[in-house]
């Protein structure tokens, strides 16, 4: 397989979660996945990203559409090994914080990286970091951004376009008061501090100036809600 067979695997499997169809088949198949391949022909950032992203989110789809009270311990849902990719168990943990954030510490804000990360998770992991993903991964949660559908060949345009389209929705601003998602505070890292915050709420033109504004964070509702998509409308058509 090459990388982008990889990506339309992913691809596949959250149009069939989408329409409501079985994906059994899917989750067989990513077990199946052979380690070493999947090390060898995944190799662009690009493709890492779609992949890694679209399996997060589907896999998420699957297990709390099929399951909705692994919700209730949502400590449990994230850290058990509750997927199979290449041979490997792995966590939303693992994908998410290990292997999308580049071996962060979970609690760490952004600032501390594993000494130690497992040998999977040093050989697939996605470097450097990109705060964005956290506008483009859903965790089941009413406040998570919704679902896309990331292709390899715009995923940078798909990023920019979903993280605009959800900062737009959850961010307000008053008297010199900014109040946005908590995403930012719990991730500061990600995005470079608040100064980094700032400038990328101004690039989405949410705010006109980085100057004599503070931050502060809203609330964020953990209600199960899932089947929660979305269309690209700029960055790429939607993959059916």
């Amino acid at each position: 397989m090459s990388g982008r067979d990889y990506v339309e695997l992913s691809q596949r499997f959250l149009t069939q979660m989408r329409n409501g169809q079985d994906a059994t088949d899917i989750i067989d198949q990513y077990a199946k996945i052979d380690f070493d391949q999947l090390v060898a022909k995944l190799n662009e950032r690009t493709e890492k990203l779609a992949f890694w992203v679209n399996t997060y989110n589907g896999f998420v789809q699957f297990l709390l559409t099929n399951d909705p009270s692994l919700f209730d311990d949502r400590g449990s849902f994230f850290m058990d090994k509750r997927v199979t990719i290449a041979g490997i168990d792995m966590s939303f943990d693992d994908i998410e914080h290990g292997i999308i954030r580049d071996s962060q510490v979970k609690l760490g804000l952004g600032l501390l990286t594993k000494w130690f990360p497992p040998n999977f998770e040093r050989k697939l992991r996605i470097h450097p970091r990109d705060g964005r993903i956290h506008f483009a991964l859903n965790c089941g949660a009413k406040s998570c951004p919704p679902v896309a559908i990331y292709d390899e060949r715009y995923i940078y345009e798909q990023l920019d376009e979903i993280a605009s389209n959800y900062l737009n929705v959850v961010t307000t601003v008053k008297d010199d008061v900014i109040t946005t998602t908590p995403l930012f505070s719990w991730f500061r890292g990600d995005f470079g501090g608040k100064i980094g915050i700032k400038n990328l709420l101004k690039k989405y033109g949410i705010i006109d100036s980085t100057k004599g504004l503070s931050i502060t964070f809203g609330d964020y509702d953990w209600t199960l809600s899932t089947g929660n998509y979305t269309d690209f409308q700029k960055a790429s058509p939607t993959v059916k």
